[in-house]
């Protein structure tokens, strides 16, 4: 009998999950860290910088070791030696914040609205508000060999800032980017080794901006949760929650640390149950060089010519189906989050649904022209 490439949601198993979970860190396999705490791999700044200066490849073997067949979680304290530029980027990102606030709601995927400060594109906004502050934060040798060992050359950056005030509510544990913001009977539509390589095409990372005393609610972890092989479309149901809440760990970080992540771990932000401590911390997310085709091809302009020939030939619902699928992008993002917000879920409306939408509405030439530029002028930066 052949295996199964495609599970479905009833396949899930917690007592298989918990095989996973239950595993220990030998800390001989990792002789670069400092300590192992609760499964977490700690590792110092300097050690890791004077390796690297003679021995390069042993450093991002181990670090990739890690966040793979390790327990997908690292943590390095002082991160940003330098708090200065931590403080600068900081009242940068309050500017901003602050700002927006006045004309957005600022929402989180996984949290309640107004129960977290979030800054969508914080990368392209530091820049754009400080500009020195951007060239000193980013200028970081050590950041920069931490990203290659999961991903290679070539990767692209992208932050978010997310802000925990006091009496914030915890997230619910969940995966990320790319399968973890889908739900789980879309994610299930994608063969199991395609789920798997999906936590190698994102690295998930957070740079401390305050001290996180563990009653701020650093981020809850679940070491060894990345290796359940259907947790994309298991991490929502009840029992997998229930073992979360159960058995996360939680680490206190001091203002520079950085913690980093397989984003297929079963993680969350947790309760800020301080009185008057605001925990902020800048969230990486960092992308394969190899998440992007090989030809730009214009799908605007493709469907603008291809729309009303859609409209006339009376193709079969399958013939349909796979016509969209070709002529318009499929996948929500990259988009911009401030403007094109998820609606009635995680991911915003995506190119072939508003197609799908207008054949089904018999939509004009022109309303469907109209509302192809507003969608796309809600996606750019």
């Amino acid at each position: 009998m052949s295996p199964e490439y495609f599970a479905t949601e009833d396949q899930v198993s917690v007592d298989d999950f918990k095989t996973f979970c239950t595993q220990r860190v030998d800390v001989a396999d990792y002789p670069l860290a400092s300590e192992v705490v609760s499964d977490v791999i700690i590792y110092d700044r300097s050690v890791l910088e004077g390796a690297a200066a003679n021995h390069k490849r042993a450093v991002l073997s181990e670090l990739h070791k890690a966040l793979s067949y390790g327990p997908g979680v690292f943590v390095v304290r002082n991160l940003f030696a330098d708090s200065t530029v931590i403080d600068q980027a900081s009242a940068a990102f309050e500017q901003v914040m602050a700002e927006e606030a006045a004309t957005k709601v600022q929402a989180d995927h996984f949290s309640k609205a107004g129960n977290n400060g979030r800054i969508w594109n914080a990368l392209q906004k530091l820049a754009e508000t400080r500009p020195d502050v951007f060239v000193d934060y980013y200028a970081n040798p050590l950041l920069n060999l931490i990203c290659t060992a999961w991903l290679g050359p070539a990767w692209r950056m992208t932050s978010q800032v997310n802000q925990v005030r006091p009496g914030g509510a915890a997230q619910q544990p969940h995966r990320d980017y790319h399968l973890g913001f889908q739900q789980s009977a879309f994610a299930a539509e994608f063969p199991v080794p395609a789920q798997i390589l999906s936590q190698y095409l994102t690295l998930q990372g957070a740079v401390a901006h305050t001290d996180m005393p563990l009653a701020s609610g650093p981020t809850q972890l679940l070491p060894w949760s990345h290796q359940y092989e259907l947790g994309y479309i298991a991490y929502r149901r009840p029992e997998f929650v229930k073992y979360f809440l159960k058995h996360f760990v939680q680490l206190p970080l001091r203002k520079g640390d950085g913690l980093f992540f397989n984003p297929a771990l079963f993680h969350a932000a947790g309760n800020n149950t301080t009185e008057n401590h605001i925990r902020t911390a800048n969230l990486l997310q960092i992308s394969s060089a190899f998440g992007v085709p090989m030809e730009e091809v214009n799908h605007e302009q493709l469907l603008k010519l291809v729309y009303p020939m859609m409209r006339e030939k009376r193709k079969s619902p399958d013939e349909l189906k796979a016509l969209i699928e070709v002529a318009a992008r499929g996948y929500s993002f990259p988009t911009n989050l401030d403007t094109d917000p998820p609606v009635g879920g995680m991911v915003p409306k995506t190119q072939q649904q508003l197609v799908a939408e207008a054949l089904a509405g018999e939509w004009s030439v022109e309303t469907f022209n109209a509302e192809l530029n507003a969608q796309t002028l809600k996606r750019k930066a």
